[in-house]
């Protein structure tokens, strides 16, 4: 699995991508945590649920359907997070389901769980790049965990940063129209008041 830092990536660089008004910085936050959330299945190393099996590790909790099942919840929330349930929903998909896909190409696990529960079958990404990262704190600061942040790096903080950046060229590129469309939608609002 990437580092907890490294699950983060997808929904900073979607909401940097797309800008604060139409990320607000509370569904950001809870996008972050809904990207680390299906890690919350590693207590079950502690519970001896072994690896392999669907309530193990990189299992119930890194499918699809458990995606969808966060984001429903956290878009529920849409008053506290300041955004339509919609925008909140996908956005919310978004960062759990990246989760397992980003633990899906990594070098080590038997993959995920991702079409749980019509399959138990565990899938991996068709190529593992990714270190898999040290369960430790202290081995994540080792030169293993030195190794792994610098994979991390090259396959997931820069495609997010691209991605990051192409998505605020389109808003750039867009941002032109939406103002012009939005002054004239005023001005024939001012008008039929009159």
């Amino acid at each position: 699995m990437p580092t907890v830092f490294t699950h983060a990536a997808v929904p900073v660089a979607v909401a940097l991508g797309l800008g604060r008004d139409r990320i607000p910085a509370r569904l950001l936050a809870l996008g972050v945590a809904a990207s680390v959330v299906p890690d919350l299945d590693s207590v079950a190393f502690r519970l001896g649920i072994p690896y392999e099996v669907t309530l193990g590790h990189r299992g119930v909790t890194h499918s699809l359907v458990f995606a969808v099942g966060l984001a429903l919840l956290g878009a529920c929330a849409l008053r506290l997070l300041r955004t339509g349930f919609g925008r909140a929903f996908w956005f919310l998909l978004l960062a759990a389901a990246s989760h397992g896909v980003l633990d899906a190409f990594t070098t080590g696990g038997y993959g995920i769980t991702l079409l749980w529960p019509w399959s138990t079958q565990r899938y991996v990404g068709p190529l593992q790049v990714i270190e898999v990262a040290p369960l430790s704190l202290t081995r994540l600061f080792s030169p293993r965990g030195a190794t792994v942040l610098a994979s991390e790096l090259r396959w997931v903080w820069l495609p997010c940063g691209l991605v990051a950046l192409a998505l605020a060229g389109v808003r750039w590129c867009l941002a032109p129209r939406f103002a012009s469309t939005s002054g004239r939608r005023a001005e024939r609002a001012t008008q039929l008041r009159q």
